[in-house]
């Protein structure tokens, strides 16, 4: 049986060098690349070499993606400073979300706002006054840090931007720290309700300790019957080869099940996995910092994580499929044969945003 956590609330406190330094208290009353490919090197990314598929056999202990250990750091030091990171996140996008947005354009549709780079600097400045020395990887501003580090921060610092400039409910802030290139820590912030309601649910795991939403312990859904599900997907702002496919899966899936959703917040997508109201989320071209914090919050809420070829998982991976489990194979006999046939016509698959010098126990 796995260990409960002793609490989920947050510390006054922040870690320095393994040891607690007081901080201004965090506000909490509303929670109820820039990429140097020449130093980090993730233009060279070492490909994995799989030899286990994700079948009903695999899941147990050996498929698992969370952490084995958390090296010198005790876990609770690190859960600690993901929740105080995420939150402090957080508290920027809240402050900003009845505002006017001022925003600017990665791509034709690709969006950022100033409301991203403040969360990012917030969330970074905590992590930094704790783990100076630690990689950092964040969406706005890329790599920073110590790239030989054990640890790897990734953040999403305000996931669903075009739902958060719309006022529509389906973004969140997403922070999760890696040892050795697998999830030890997560936090995901949430944002619920809609314009003058808005809300917070705050989903936090950390590995092999279970999965909790606003502190209550979480599971994913026991449905085993495709019939009966309810499932999530979504899209890139591509439209290429796996957007087509997908845009096939989704027709598919859509006959098959209860029906399928496109919210278009991955870290929310896979925190409603964990949290039992969706069946399972697949989608291709994720980055790590979509993915890491919520990955390990599904793996804790006892689902299931995959590529979406039924190989093992890790977040630098471009494909995913989170499940509860029960359904997982299920998923598998049509998303593992449209994935085959990406992969046979030459699609990437390869790992990205992974820098040469970042040892993995992967």
């Amino acid at each position: 049986m796995r260990d409960r956590l002793l609490s989920t609330t947050i510390s006054p406190f922040l870690i320095s060098s393994h040891k607690l330094i007081p901080i201004p208290p965090i506000n909490l009353t509303f929670l109820n690349a820039n990429l140097q490919p020449s130093r980090y090197g993730f233009d060279r990314i070492l490909s994995l070499r799989r030899t286990t598929r994700c079948t009903k056999a695999v899941m147990c202990e050996g498929f698992r993606i969370g952490a084995d250990s958390t090296g010198p750091i005790p876990c609770e030091q690190l859960l600690q400073v993901v929740q105080a990171a995420a939150k402090t996140g957080a508290e920027v996008v809240m402050d900003a979300v009845n505002k006017p947005r001022q925003i600017s354009y990665k791509g034709s549709t690709d969006l950022v706002t100033d409301t991203d780079k403040k969360s990012e600097s917030a969330i970074v400045d905590i992590v930094r006054q704790n783990f100076p020395d630690h990689l950092i990887l964040g969406e706005e501003g890329g790599f920073t840090g110590d790239p030989s580090s054990d640890y790897l921060w990734c953040i999403d610092p305000l996931d669903g931007t075009t739902n958060f400039t719309h006022n529509y409910p389906s973004f969140a802030v997403s922070v999760a720290v890696l040892f050795r290139g697998k999830p030890a820590a997560s936090t995901v912030v949430e944002f619920v309700g809609g314009p003058m309601c808005w809300n917070n649910r705050i989903y936090t795991a950390a590995a092999g300790k279970g999965a909790y939403a606003n502190g209550q312990k979480i599971n994913v859904s026991r449905t085993d019957k495709l019939e009966q599900s309810l499932l999530v997907t979504g899209f890139g702002y591509d439209h290429d080869a796996s957007w087509a496919a997908n845009m096939e899966l989704f027709k598919g899936f859509t006959g098959t099940s209860r029906g399928v959703r496109r919210l278009g917040a991955a870290a929310v997508d896979l925190c409603h996995v964990a949290l039992g109201i969706v069946e399972a989320y697949w989608e291709y071209h994720l980055k790590p910092w979509d993915v890491a914090a919520g990955v390990l919050i599904v793996e804790e809420a006892g689902g299931l994580v995959s590529c979406m070829d039924g190989e093992r998982f890790c977040v630098f991976d471009r494909s995913v499929l989170a499940s509860n489990g029960a359904l997982h194979d299920k998923l598998l006999e049509k998303i593992g044969p449209a994935t085959e046939k990406l992969k046979s016509e030459g699609g990437d698959f390869s790992l990205w945003f992974k820098p040469e010098a970042y040892k993995t126990d992967l």
